[in-house]
């Protein structure tokens, strides 16, 4: 088969360099965004009389017809055209004849790739801003219901003071809020049109650039027809915003995989999500959890890939680029399958909340309260810190916790101490106390739910 390229060259290559240089495996995903670009395109030219309304009418019909075969199966994708843009090209002249060949005009496959690109993972963005919203959805809910759940919270993986399970889910909320910030600022950067600036040069035809965007839902235009063409920082900017969005799934994952454990049992994972052994029958591996927290490293590598092929390029297109989609693709895909995994797994797991509050009762998590019961009494912060590491240390030597040790005891390290003392280091008193915004009391968590809420019914609207 002639190449649509062949004109100074004869248009043939080796077999084994055909393949190596054919990208139609990986970019027919972006065949509805070919299509789409391709009738405001036609539409554009027939706009500025550079297409006669009659060939204008038989692009957008033939190109409509192949997008509803290819969508419904009758049409099948054929591996030996070299891109998505050459195959629906092919298939066009063969449907309508000549005119089909007129439908390049004033555009170069140079702005057409970036064209399908940029329309590709905007609606990438919208796909997985969904998503987010849906665990977001999920983690208030777990908040809502564990609000008043006493579990310790941690610093250096040691208990550290008492928080709510409710406190804990809306700090990942409140990281997936700032990534769908990321991805929603990603994706204005991203909703500019490089259509128009064919191979580097821009064209010598009356085009409208706008009209094609206007059509396209873009926002405007590329200003630059080199840039337009020859940078994929849009591409870099995505695969950073998932790859931090992956780092907070991994780190919330890791949490789930210590969680379920023996050691801790404070969740229990549904049998949905958890497999078993083969050797092992009591085994219960929280395997998707770790393949989303492995499956992070994929991504983080794919933005490097993309970064290390850009470094050097100099302007305008190089081939070079053909290597951005296979990344950027594949973050996509493994992003959107870590949500669709992760979501469910959450919304089915079942909260241990007696473990949580034994562990908290177990850990001294409330020797700073009592260090600040001290302090209220007038002591000042560095000799109540000492009184209450003294009194932990007490307590580790005979078995017990700050809450059984007797008032008597108390009192030989420090006369300030009074019967009210057990109130003030009742893990419940603890929690409720750090009342500050942002802090883990009943009623900041509360406000945090009802935040992040506002924030997803603006979304519905």
């Amino acid at each position: 088969m002639a190449k649509m390229w062949a004109g100074v060259t004869a248009g043939k290559t080796d077999p084994t360099a055909d393949d190596f240089n054919s990208s139609i495996r990986f970019d027919r995903r972006m065949f509805r965004q070919d299509i789409t670009g391709s009738i405001a395109h036609a539409t554009m030219l027939s706009a500025k009389g550079i297409l006669s309304e009659a060939d204008c009418s038989a692009l957008t019909e033939g190109l409509t017809g192949i997008l509803e075969d290819l969508e419904a199966g009758t049409q099948e994708i054929d591996g030996s055209c070299e891109d998505i843009h050459m195959f629906v090209e092919q298939v066009l002249t063969e449907r309508i004849g000549e005119v089909g060949k007129k439908l390049h005009t004033a555009r170069s496959r140079n702005d057409q790739v970036a064209l399908d690109l940029r329309m590709y993972l905007r609606d990438e963005c919208d796909g997985i801003s969904g998503q987010i919203r849906g665990l977001l959805k999920v983690l208030t809910d777990l908040a809502e219901e564990n609000k008043s759940s006493i579990m310790p919270g941690y610093t250096h993986l040691q208990r550290a003071q008492p928080v709510s399970f409710g406190h804990y889910m809306m700090a990942y909320a409140s990281m997936l809020l700032r990534d769908l910030d990321r991805i929603a600022d990603c994706r204005k950067r991203m909703n500019i049109s490089p259509i128009g600036c064919c191979a580097l040069a821009g064209t010598t035809y009356d085009t409208d650039r706008h009209l094609e965007a206007e059509l396209l839902g873009f926002e405007g235009v590329c200003p630059n027809s080199m840039d337009g063409v020859s940078d994929r920082d849009f591409a870099v900017e995505l695969l950073s915003a998932l790859s931090i969005l992956m780092m907070h799934l991994s780190r919330l994952s890791e949490e789930l995989i210590l969680w379920a454990s023996w050691e801790f049992r404070f969740i229990t994972l549904s049998d949905a999500y958890t497999t078993g052994s083969s050797i092992m029958p009591q085994k219960r591996n929280a395997d998707m959890a770790e393949l989303v927290r492995g499956k992070t490293g994929r991504v983080y590598g794919d933005l490097m890939g993309l970064l290390t092929v850009l470094k050097g390029l100099p302007l305008a297109y190089n081939k070079d680029m053909q290597e951005d989609k296979e990344g950027v693709f594949d973050a996509c895909d493994t992003v959107k399958m870590s949500l669709t995994v992760l979501t469910p797994m959450l919304q089915t797991m079942q909260v241990n909340a007696e473990n949580m509050l034994h562990a908290a009762q177990e850990g001294f998590i409330n020797a700073t309260d009592l260090a600040d019961y001290l302090v209220r009494k007038g002591m000042p912060f560095r000799s109540a810190y000492k009184i209450s590491g003294q009194l932990v240390a007490l307590c580790m030597k005979e078995g017990t916790v700050l809450e059984h040790l007797p008032l008597s005891r108390y009192r030989e390290y420090s006369e300030l101490f009074e019967a009210d003392l057990y109130n003030a280091i009742d893990l419940k008193t603890c929690m409720e106390k750090r009342s500050s915004e942002g802090g883990t009391s009943v009623a900041s968590v509360e406000k945090q739910i009802a935040a992040v809420r506002v924030i997803l019914e603006g979304y519905s609207e």
